[in-house]
This record gives structure tokens, sequence and C-alpha cells, in this order.
């Protein structure tokens, strides 16, 4: 049991191992307009005193032309420049690398993977699956690309050498048991330095109680029988994690609630300290550094959890996220998390858009500083492109993925920078 359970009056932790039934079968929306509130939600949104209609923002299912992207608005430290390194991918996501070099790309709500393989001066994608259900997730193991949609799994053997004539696939949904709720039900998957596959699960609601043996946190799976374990609790949405080079700790970005104001609870980033896998973050009754949820009220809401290493803003939307370790940039980002802040919708005023650097912990605190900036006009309240993953190439330079264009730009640093259109 995690530990906040224990401050729970017996009523209360009834009716949370109560919804888990409900859960399982409630097609949540994450837009769902609040006359439409999920009845799972115990949003009170008088309190919130936001314009009650703020709403998601879709994708552009259309390819956009390389002239429109927004290069020549992005803003970097001195050194840096940007280049559109693959185009062409409606809502391009999650990136990973095959052994063999080729990328592979996820998305959301187009429900396609793409494969992009680099010729040097020009990049070639293309769809390899499509017409599943957010299939957000993906990972490389043994040469097979493995595809995470909301609750299947599927298994692509030989991948690389068959990006032309995809292979049928296996299907793996019953080892890996994932519940079937499309809201916060999309996955990001790594394997981490334990040689274990890690994978969130987020909760079908914007704030609500719920079985913790099901939805709200993170599972470690053994990649020999698929046995998983949790090794973190009271998680809302994480849709990114890595683990420090050095430390080897997992940090996680996870997204705040909805609903509770223009100004938070602000997401988080959070780090699971050595010895305490299993332990809980908070949710739904503690948020951020230490504030109790004010439509689900328990006592000592934050007691005996771990709460946020770093505030990452006001509904940011931070996902994707990678340590530093390469040669190119200069030394003090090394070992530093680079996190892309998708940015907001439940906000008056937008927020995020963004990627930002969190340097390592100098006297127990964690420094957030601006890196990739440009993409939101603050004036106008509009941005230009959504950030969703970042990914260090193996020259030590990095790839961030725009949703909102369905573009990979590179970011490299050298004495003399350049920015280029790619092709």
């Amino acid at each position: 049991m995690p530990h906040l359970i224990a401050s729970l009056t017996r009523a209360a932790l009834a009716t949370a191992l109560g919804f888990a039934a409900m859960a399982l079968a409630t097609p949540a929306d994450a837009q769902r307009p609040p006359t439409q509130k999920n009845p799972l939600d115990k949003s009170d949104l008088g309190r919130s005193k936001q314009d009650p209609n703020l709403k998601g923002i879709p994708v552009p299912p259309m390819v956009t032309a390389v002239d429109k992207l927004p290069l020549n608005q992005i803003k970097l430290p001195r050194g840096f420049s940007a280049e559109v390194w693959a185009h062409s991918m409606p809502g391009a996501r999650t990136m990973i690398q095959g052994p063999k070099g080729t990328y592979f790309i996820g998305t959301r709500s187009i429900g396609r993977v793409y494969a992009v393989t680099d010729k040097g001066a020009i990049r070639e994608q293309k769809t390899i699956v499509q017409g599943l259900t957010q299939p957000n997730g993906l990972m490389i193991l043994n040469g097979a690309l493995y595809v995470f949609a909301i609750n299947k799994v599927l298994r692509y053997d030989g991948i690389e050498d068959k990006l032309d004539a995809v292979p049928q696939p296996v299907d793996l949904s019953e080892k890996f048991n994932l519940p079937g709720d499309l809201q916060h039900g999309w996955k990001y998957v790594k394997i981490g330095p334990d040689g274990m596959v890690y994978v969130p699960v987020g909760v079908p609601c914007n704030i609500c109680e719920v079985n913790p043996a099901v939805h709200g946190h993170l599972r470690r799976y053994d990649p020999k029988d698929w046995s998983y374990e949790i090794v973190a609790r009271g998680i809302r949405n994480s849709v990114g994690f890595d683990w420090h080079p050095v430390t080897k700790e997992l940090w996680f970005t996870d997204n705040g609630r909805d609903w509770a104001g223009n100004e938070g609870p602000e997401d988080e980033l959070n780090r699971i300290p050595k010895g305490r896998e299993g332990a809980h973050f908070g949710f739904p009754y503690c948020h951020a550094q230490g504030i109790p949820d004010p439509d689900i009220k328990v006592p000592t809401a934050c007691n005996n959890v771990i709460t946020a290493a770093a505030l990452m803003g006001p509904h940011a939307a931070a996902l994707g996220m990678t340590f530093y370790t390469g040669t190119m940039f200069p030394p003090a980002y090394r070992n530093a998390a680079f996190i892309a802040r998708h940015g907001s919708w439940n906000r008056s005023q937008r927020f995020g858009y963004d990627i930002v650097v969190a340097k390592p912990p100098a006297n127990g605190k964690v420094k957030v500083e601006p890196f990739l900036t440009g993409w939101l006009d603050s004036p106008a309240n509009k941005f230009l492109a959504r950030p969703t993953d970042v990914f260090q190439m193996k020259d030590g330079s990095l790839l961030v993925s725009d949703e909102f264009g369905g573009a990979l730009f590179r970011i490299s640093y050298s004495a003399t920078p350049q920015r280029t259109a790619g092709r």
C-alpha cells in the first residue's frame, strides 16, 4: 500500500478502490468540455474561476510544408543553431533509434508510426504502422520494434530490414495487461540501466481517486516473462522519464491537474531516490511541492509523499526528457536534463511551448533554465509549435519533435552556428 493511503479514512479508501471497475470502462476524453465532465472527476469548475470555454488543441492531420515550419523563430543560447532535420510526419512525438540507425517516430491522435532513414544530405520517412489508438510508446529490444498503444503492445521482429514489407506483429497485449482508458492512457516507454522495461499508467480523469494497483503509477517489467512491479505511485500522467547518468536514479515529468486555476498546480519534475522504489508522489491528494488538492481533501494530504524536485510551470505539459551525455555541447550541459514543454491548453494565457534544461542539483535545488524558445508569442497569446520529445543523437546533437508541425528539429553547437531549412 502507498504510504499516503494509510492516512485516508476507511470511507475514502473504499471510495478509491471502488472506482477501479468504472475507471476501466470509462471512454475518457482529455478534451471533454466542462459541461460533459468525466463522471470520475471531482473538479469544482466554479472554484477554478477559469474560462469554461478552454479546450484542447487538435493536431493538424495534414503535412505542413517545410517553408511553413517555424525554424527562423527559434531562439537558442549563443553558439547553438537549429535546422529542420526531417518533416512531413503529422503528429510526430516520441523518438527512438534502432541499432542499424533507423529512427522510429510515434504519434498520438494520428495513430501512426513513422520510420526515418538518414541518407546524409536528406532523410526519407515512411509510415510503417497506422490505424492504432495513440501509439505514442516505442522501444527497440533485440532488434524488434515494440509499439505501445493504449492497451495494445505489438512487437515487429527484425523491423529495420523490413521497412518496405512490415511483418505481421506479435500481439503481447495480454502479457502487459494495460488498462484501456483513453484519457492519459498513452505511453512513454524506455529500457532502464537495469535492463527492465519501464511503462507508466496514467489516471482516467483530471482529478479523481483510483485503484492504485491499476492506475496512477510507473511499472517496471522484466523482459524474461513480462512480470512487473510498481516503482512509483501517486502519478497523474507521466509521459517522459530518464535516468541520471551518474546516480542512475530515475527522474520523470508529471503533468499537473486542470481546472484548479490558471496558475497551477504546476507540472512536476520528480526523482525516485535510491531505496525509495514504490514511494508515493502525491496524486490526487497532494501536488507540486506540497499543495493539498482543493477538491479531494484528506487529512495530512502531503505526509509521507515525495514532492517535486523542481516545478515545471503552470499547465506547461512537460513531456519527453533526456539527460545529456554527449560532448558536442559545452561542459555546463553535461548530465543536465533537456525537457520538452508541450504547452498549455487549460490556461487563459498560454505557457510553455519550449525546451528547458534542468541543471544538476546544487545545494539540493534543481535549477530550470530556458533553452529553446521563440515558439510562443505571448503578446498575441499564440503558439507556433508544440515540442513533445527530446532525443540525443550519436554525435551529441539533439532532436526535438514538434507534434503540431510534424517535424524533427536538430539542435547543434559550434563556433559559427547556421540555420538551414533542411530537406
